[in-house]
C-alpha cells in the first residue's frame, strides 16, 4: 500500500509517518509512505491509481486541503481519502471531496491505527511479510512467497515459491508465532508446515505441493490433514466472495 502524507506541517508529517510505520510492523504489511509539505507538491506528482491513500491536512499555506482534494478528484475517484484537522469548520465542504474518514488534530495513534485498520478494509488484502535471518542477513519475505517449512535440529529450511531456499536458526513454533499464526500454513508432520495455497493434491500418504515438492503426512491425522486444507480454501473462496460483495456491488444488491 502506497500513502501520501499532504501537510504543511513538517512535524506533523514526521509523527504521522512514524505512527503508520508502526502500524505496518504491527501488522506485517509493507506501507510505502510519501509526504509532501503543500497541495501544490502533491498535485504535481499525483496521478490516477498512484496512491491507495492519502492523508491530506485542510489547512495549509498555499492551496488548501479541500481545493487540493477536488483536483485529486478530477483525476482520481476511488482512491480513499482522509482529512486532518484542527477544526470541524470546513467539515461540509470536506463531504463534497468523498472523504473516507476525518482525523482531529492533536491526534493518537490510537486513532491513526483504527483509521488505518478500516481503510485495510475496503481495500484488497495486502500481502503480509515477515523477517528472518539467514546467512547473517535479514530478509524480509512475503508469506505467499513460501511454499514449505521444515526442521532440521535447531533450524528451518524455508523454500520459497522462486526455489530459492533459506536456513534459519529458529523453531517451527517461533516461525509460525511470526506469521501471526497464519491459517494458510498447515502443520502436516512433525518438523513439516505446508502453505496450503500451493497444495496440488495428497496421494499415498504424501501431500504433494504444485511445484512438485512431495511431503509424508502424518499418517493417523491424513483425514483431519485434508480436511483442514479443504476448509482454508473454502473460507478463502467465501472471504474473497465476501469482499467483492462488500465493496463493489451496489448497497440495494447486497440486501438481496
Amino acid at each position: 500500500m502506497k500513502i501520501a502524507l499532504v501537510d504543511d506541517d513538517q512535524k506533523c508529517l514526521d509523527e504521522m509517518a512514524g505512527l503508520i510505520s508502526d502500524f505496518a510492523t504491527q501488522c506485517c504489511c509493507q506501507i510505502e509512505i510519501v509526504p509532501f509539505l503543500n497541495g501544490e507538491a502533491f498535485l504535481e506528482a499525483f496521478k490516477n491509481d498512484c496512491f491507495s491513500a492519502v492523508f491530506m491536512d485542510i489547512y495549509m499555506d498555499g492551496i488548501d486541503g479541500v481545493a487540493t482534494a477536488l483536483k485529486m478528484r478530477s483525476l482520481d475517484n476511488k482512491c480513499v481519502l482522509v482529512f486532518l484537522t484542527s477544526s470541524m469548520d470546513f467539515m461540509p465542504d470536506a463531504f463534497s471531496c468523498h472523504a473516507f474518514e476525518y482525523i482531529t488534530k492533536p491526534f493518537s495513534s490510537q486513532r491513526i491505527f483504527q483509521v488505518l485498520t478500516d481503510i485495510l478494509g475496503v481495500l484488497p488484502p495486502l500481502p503480509k511479510y515477515i523477517e528472518v535471518i539467514s546467512d547473517r542477513k535479514t530478509i524480509q519475505i512475503f508469506l505467499d512467497e513460501v511454499a514449505s517449512i521444515a526442521t532440521d535440529a535447531h533450524y528451518l529450511d524455508i523454500s520459497l515459491t522462486s526455489g530459492r531456499k533459506l536456513r534459519c536458526r529458529m523453531t517451527m513454533t517461533e516461525f509460525l508465532e511470526l506469521t501471526g499464526r497464519d491459517a494458510r500454513f498447515l502443520p502436516i508432520n512433525k518438523g513439516i508446515t505446508i502453505n496450503a495455497d500451493y497444495i496440488l493434491e495428497f496421494e499415498d500418504n504424501c501431500c504433494i505441493l504444485e511445484n512438485g515438492a512431495q511431503f509424508p503426512i502424518r499418517v493417523r491425522d491424513r483425514l483431519k490433514i485434508e480436511q483442514a486444507a479443504r476448509d482454508y480454501n473454502f473460507r478463502k473462496i467465501r472471504e474473497r466472495q465476501t469482499h467483492f460483495t462488500r465493496h463493489t456491488l451496489p448497497n440495494s444488491i447486497r440486501k438481496v
